[in-house]
C-alpha cells in the first residue's frame, strides 16, 4: 500500500522530533526523511509548512519536504565554528522579554539585531513590572526606548495590570504568528499564560526576594491566544552568536548608520580616520561610548564570522577537489624528491 502524502504545520519540536498539526486539526509526531538530512542538511523547525509521508501502521510520519520559508530565526549555531541554526520560520513579529528589574542592556543589543535581521516587526516588553515600584520602571523604559529607536515599541506587563497584558494581546493580529525570545527566567511563560487567560504552559516556583524562578520551557511550541494570533513562547537561549546580521545591526544602531554615511572615507571604520562623523560625535558627547563600545563589538564579531565562513569554503572545496581526484584514480601523485 502506497504511502499517504498529507501537507501540515510543525507547531512543537521536543527533543528532534516535530509535532505536525494537519488542516483538519490531527497531529502527528514526525522523523525527517533520511534524504532530506542527509542530503540537503535541512531539518523542519517550528512554523515551517511541510510535506509528511504516513506510512501505513507507522507511528511517526515522514518529513520528506520543507516548504520555502518567508522568515527565519537564525543565530550562529553554538557547537559549531561557520554554520547557521534555525530556530523559527514564518512568523510576522518578535517579541524581546527582559524583567524589567534587571534589564540587561547589552544582551538586549543583540537580541533586537537578530530580530531586526528576521524582517519581522519588533517589540520589547518588559516582564515583572508588579514587583519593581513604578520610578524605578519608568526609568528603565526611558533607557529601554533610548536603546532600541523610535521603531520598537516598549511595553511595560505587570499581572496585576490587565490593560499592560492587553497591550501586548492586541499586537497578536489574527492570523499571524509572533516569535517571543528572552533568556531564561525573564517570565516568558508567565507572559504566554496571561495572553491567553489560562495556565497552558509550565510556570517555574518564583522566589519571593527576587522574583526569579528556574527554568521551565524545553520545547518550542505554538500557542493560540484567544482572539488573537498565535505565539511561540522560545526556550531561554543562552547563545546569542550572530550569523548573517549586517541588516539586523543597521536597523539596530539608525544612529550611527546615519552618523556614517555623513563620514569623509565610504570606508570609514570609525576608529580614529580624518573626517569620520561618528568619531565627532563620540568626542562631543552626543553618541553614548557604550553605544559606540557595543556596535563596534557586534560589527567585529560579523567580520569574524565572514573570515571563519570564507575559511570553511575553502576548506570544502578543497577536500571537494581531493576527493574528485580520488575518484578518478587515486590521490594526486606527489612530487619526488630529489637525493
Amino acid at each position: 500500500m502506497a504511502d499517504t502524502v498529507r501537507t501540515g504545520e510543525v507547531v512543537k519540536l521536543d527533543r528532534g522530533y516535530p509535532l505536525v498539526r494537519f488542516p483538519d486539526g490531527a497531529l502527528l509526531r514526525c522523523e525527517h526523511a533520511t534524504a532530506l538530512v542527509k542530503g540537503h542538511d535541512q531539518r523542519a523547525v517550528i512554523g515551517d509548512v511541510v510535506e509528511v509521508a504516513v506510512p501505513a501502521g507507522h507511528d511517526k510520519g515522514v518529513i520528506a519536504s520543507i516548504a520555502p520559508r518567508t522568515r527565519e530565526f537564525v543565530r550562529k549555531d553554538p557547537t559549531e565554528r561557520a554554520l547557521p541554526q534555525v530556530l523559527a520560520a514564518n512568523f510576522e513579529r518578535v517579541i524581546v522579554a527582559q524583567p524589567v528589574g534587571e534589564v540587561n542592556l547589552r544582551r538586549l543589543e543583540r537580541e533586537l539585531v537578530l530580530a531586526f535581521e528576521t524582517g519581522a516587526a519588533v517589540t520589547v516588553v518588559l516582564t515583572k513590572a508588579d514587583l519593581t515600584d513604578d520610578g524605578a520602571s519608568e526609568a528603565v523604559v526611558r533607557r529601554v526606548r533610548d536603546l532600541a529607536g523610535p521603531a520598537v515599541d516598549v511595553l511595560l506587563v505587570s499581572e496585576a495590570d490587565a490593560a499592560s497584558v492587553e497591550a501586548v494581546r492586541r499586537l497578536l493580529a489574527p492570523g499571524t504568528t509572533t516569535v517571543l525570545i528572552g533568556r531564561s527566567g525573564v517570565g516568558k511563560s508567565s507572559l504566554v499564560n496571561m495572553l491567553v487567560g489560562a495556565e497552558v504552559l509550565e510556570v517555574g516556583a518564583v522566589r519571593e526576594g527576587d522574583g526569579k524562578g528556574r527554568h521551565t520551557t524545553v520545547s518550542r511550541e505554538i500557542v493560540e491566544v484567544p482572539g488573537a494570533g498565535r505565539i511561540v513562547d522560545m526556550p531561554g537561549v543562552r547563545g546569542l552568536g550572530l550569523w548573517d546580521a549586517d541588516a539586523g545591526i543597521e536597523a539596530a544602531f539608525p544612529d550611527i548608520e546615519a552618523l556614517a554615511g555623513q563620514c569623509r572615507f565610504r570606508d570609514c571604520t570609525h576608529t580614529g580616520e580624518p573626517g569620520c562623523a561618528v568619531g565627532a560625535a563620540l568626542e562631543a558627547g552626543t553618541l553614548p561610548e557604550g553605544r559606540y563600545e557595543s556596535y563596534q563589538a557586534l560589527k567585529q564579531e560579523m567580520a569574524s564570522v565572514k573570515d571563519r565562513r570564507e575559511q570553511a569554503r575553502r576548506l570544502n572545496k578543497e577536500k571537494a577537489s581531493y576527493n574528485r581526484h580520488y575518484r578518478k584514480g587515486g590521490p594526486p601523485a606527489r612530487k619526488k624528491r630529489r637525493s
